[in-house]
């Protein structure tokens, strides 16, 4: 208490006291990934690449004291949020739409993992649309990422389940029924982190010979229709221009 009295704002405030936790640089991506289910620290590491090695050690260990992380004890240097810290995720997800609207493209040195890639497409997902289409898997893949980046995305019935492809992943999971269809649809989506954001944003992809993927228009239809982040505002710069066509 008195190291985080130390640190506070001083705010007997919601706000505050959530920015106290998880306010620190670094805190909030550590939360994202682990929403994906446990993870490693090197598979934290690796995820964030420009994280110092100290500064990763630092923040699990402050996220732990403050009852959002805790270790996984059948895992090697695995860990995995509390029930509080799961708490964070319609926060975590807001906070991802919100970013899509600011995002741009890519710059230099800029990477997108895994766990960041299945968390946009959770934050893009629509279950409502989704509850009325056949059950599907999707695969997406970001070209010339190294190493590989990519998720399976299974959808049915309106719910959303999103694993990490590839070597090295825990293994998580699924969260499907064992009574429910397994999707007999497979739509492949190799594309480049700015075409991602074009399909999520705008629903805007290339027809099949122009954007590598195996499948066919419907399914890709399909996609677009199951995820879609929509806009918080207008273009950056826009009200701007609003405001001085008024004047």
């Amino acid at each position: 208490m008195g190291t985080r009295a130390a640190r506070g704002f001083g705010q007997y405030s919601g706000v505050a006291r959530a920015v106290e936790r998880v306010g620190e640089r670094w805190a909030l991506l550590i939360v994202r990934d682990l929403l994906g289910g446990a993870r490693r620290y090197s598979d934290l590491k690796a995820s964030l690449p420009r994280i110092p090695t100290n500064i990763l050690s630092d923040r699990l260990k402050e996220l732990q004291e403050s009852g959002l992380v805790r270790r996984v004890p059948s895992v090697r240097g695995g860990y995995e949020l509390t029930p509080l810290g799961r708490g964070l995720e319609p926060v975590v997800l807001a906070l991802e739409r919100w970013g899509w609207s600011v995002l741009g493209d890519p710059g230099e040195g800029e990477t997108m993992s895994a766990d960041a890639l299945g968390f946009a497409l959770s934050a893009a997902f629509r279950p409502d649309a989704a509850a009325a289409l056949p059950p599907t898997e999707y695969v997406l893949t970001l070209s010339g990422a190294e190493p590989p980046v990519a998720v399976s995305a299974i959808v049915v019935a309106g719910t959303l389940d999103v694993v990490p492809v590839g070597s090295g992943a825990l293994p998580q999971p699924r969260r499907r029924s064992a009574l429910e269809p397994v999707p007999e649809a497979v739509l492949e989506l190799e594309l480049a982190p700015a075409a991602l954001r074009a399909l999520l944003a705008d629903g805007v992809a290339g027809r099949p010979g122009t954007t590598p993927f195996t499948g066919d228009a419907e399914l890709l239809e399909r996609f677009t229709r199951t995820f879609r982040i929509e806009p918080v505002g207008p273009p950056p710069g826009a009200a701007g221009a609003a405001g001085a066509a008024v004047a």
